[in-house]
This record gives C-alpha cells, structure tokens and sequence, in this order.
C-alpha cells in the first residue's frame, strides 16, 4: 500500500490478489444477467449495469483482503486506533463506451475503488487528433479550489488490479471513453469504529 497526498485528503494505492479478481469476475458474471439485483437506480453513475455483491460473499470471499489493505492504508497515516472496520455495501460497475461517472462523494467513512478489467487502448482519445490528454475511461479525485500552490484536481490512469482508498467526502468522477470493451471496477464503503 503506496500512501499518496496530492492534496489534503490522502488517497491509499495498493494491489489486489489474482484470486480476489477471479472471484469477484466470476461472481458478477454469473449475477450480471438478472434484472433483479441491477443496483444502478441507486447509484450516480450514467452506467446500465450494476451489481450489488451480498453480504455473504463479500464476507466469504473478500472482507479479509479489503480489510488488510484499509489497514495498511490507516497505518501509513497513523491512524492506529481502529477497534472494527465494517464493510457496509461493495458494487461492481461494468462501464461501456460512453458511460460515465458524474461527480459525486460516499457515505461511510473511506470509499474504495478496484479495477477488475480495462478495455485495450482505454486512454486514446480518437474524437480528438494530437490531444496529449488521457483523461479517457479514467478517475479524478477533486478537492478544494485551484489556486496558488494548491492543486485541486488529481487524475489516475487505472490498471487491472488497483484498488484505491480514499475518505468518503472526497469527490471523484470516471470518465467515459470511446473505444469497444468494458472497463469494469468494483466500488465499496467502510465504517469505523475507534477504541475509546
């Protein structure tokens, strides 16, 4: 877990597992098919399918990675004092060309995000010839206003396996892209208990 602090608010980066993916790809696939558990209307998201993942997997398959990684993440900012980390829903995004993510923020107290898939040449922008911006199928973290010194804004190219932590409050947005392929990303929420 790689700490980074672009701004206030830091953001956590670290890796996920092969077996968490397998699991996690396996599990929406066999779910995505069924209108019933499309988690979209509940969402910000300009996307068609989502799926919620239940509580049961998530704690049979997933809880004990997520959990590691948020507390190296807490540890890294010195936050030692954590009596329980709770899980209180995870999603799986399946974004296609077009779709995007408007800005928006959490609840809890720290969001997370992975990324499951990426389509091939995600970041190339062929609307637009010469443009050296890969803004395409990729994450802002917004916080704060531009001024002097202080930068407000901080991109991240995805790659198969990230997983990112970040306060709840932090505002972040996808954008859309314009190539075939499905960029898919799985995100959560976390509440905290500290000792008293």
């Amino acid at each position: 877990m790689k700490n980074i602090k672009p701004f206030g608010p830091s953001i956590g980066k670290g890796r996920l597992s092969k077996k968490f993916i397998n699991k996690l790809n396996n599990e929406f696939d066999f779910k995505s098919n069924s209108k019933k558990i499309d988690y979209s209307s509940k969402l910000a998201s300009q996307i068609k399918n989502e799926v919620k993942i239940s509580n049961q997997f998530i704690k049979k398959n997933l809880e004990k990675e997520i959990k590691i990684l948020t507390r190296k993440f807490l540890t890294k900012e010195k936050i030692g004092n954590i009596k329980k980390i709770n899980i209180l829903n995870l999603w799986v995004v399946r974004q296609f060309k077009g779709e995007y993510n408007p800005i928006h923020y959490h609840e809890g107290d720290l969001s997370g995000v992975g990324y499951l898939r990426l389509p091939k040449n995600m970041t190339n922008n062929k609307l637009v010839r010469n443009k050296k911006s890969k803004t395409n199928g990729t994450i802002d973290f917004i916080n704060g206003q531009k001024g002097f010194l202080s930068k407000s804004i901080y991109n991240l190219i995805p790659k198969i396996n990230d997983l990112l932590i970040f306060p709840n409050y932090l505002m972040h947005t996808a954008y859309p892209f314009n190539v075939e392929g499905e960029r898919r990303s799985f995100s959560f929420n976390i509440k905290l208990t500290f000792k008293k």
